[in-house]
């Protein structure tokens, strides 16, 4: 698969037509050789960088990290345990985010639990929006 418009190339990977362009402008994409007439022409190594890059993106990675794990793969020979490192870097952080995330769940039961389902005026839920102190953690 060869000789790719970027129209295909963004169908294919499902990475949109202005995200293919920002990646080639930060260098996450390698710059496609052009047509005679000056389009651009991708190939099947830019559909694999893109799923490449999509994939991490999808797994919460940051730019920077899927750079530094892109120049890995280009270095196979050498041992894993900086791309190991990212990894369990980007695990701890997906680890905070769930415990954040739980913490919420567990202050969004409390709040839907004391309501007494009367008035407004006597609403938990509106009445602990109103004042952070009557949450039970901090989020």
């Amino acid at each position: 698969m060869t000789d790719l418009s970027i129209g295909r190339l963004a169908t294919l990977s499902g990475v949109k037509v202005p995200t293919i362009r920002y990646y080639e402008s930060i260098g996450m994409l390698d710059a496609p050789p052009r047509s005679p007439g000056g389009q651009r022409r991708y190939g099947e190594d830019h559909l694999e960088q893109l799923r490449f890059i999509r994939h991490g993106r999808d797994l919460g990675f940051g730019l920077d990290d899927l750079r530094a794990l892109q120049d890995l793969s280009a270095r196979p020979d050498r041992p894993c345990e900086e791309a190991d490192g990212i990894a369990r870097k980007q695990l701890a952080e997906v680890e905070r985010r769930i415990a954040g995330l739980e913490a919420v769940r567990r202050e969004l039961e409390r709040m839907v639990e004391r309501c007494s389902h009367g008035v407004v005026d006597e609403c938990r839920v509106i009445q602990t929006l109103s004042d952070h102190g009557m949450c039970a953690g901090e989020h």
